[in-house]
């Protein structure tokens, strides 16, 4: 597994766990954030805002399908599943801010309940 990939997987990880700060320090401060279908989030601010609203009492179950990465580009395919046994399919898509300590700078959401 690349270093980009072990990156996304601690990243996704991190989202399941609701580690605001493990993601807030690894998105750049102008990140943008499209969730298909529901919202669009712009910079720094409202990002953490929006994840705040979305922390979870328990830890969802992740299962990571696909990691696919290439130069500043990247994919993340999977399922998370919440403590009460809801599905959620996702593929997000990331750009990341260049090549060396590339922080996340705008990240792409499909989210589907199964």
């Amino acid at each position: 597994m690349t270093e980009k990939a072990k990156f996304l997987k601690a990243f996704n990880e991190a989202y399941a766990k609701s580690d605001i700060d493990f993601i807030l320090n690894n998105v750049t401060d102008s990140i943008q954030w499209e969730i298909v279908g529901d919202k669009s989030i712009s910079g720094i601010k409202e990002f953490e805002e929006t994840l705040k609203k979305m922390v979870m009492d328990q830890d969802y179950t992740l299962d990571i399908g696909q990691i696919i990465t290439h130069g500043k580009e990247a994919a993340v395919s999977g399922v998370m599943i919440s403590p009460d046994g809801n599905r959620y399919r996702f593929c997000d898509l990331y750009t990341f801010s260049g090549f060396k300590n590339p922080k996340v700078s705008a990240m792409t959401s499909f989210v589907m309940e199964e």
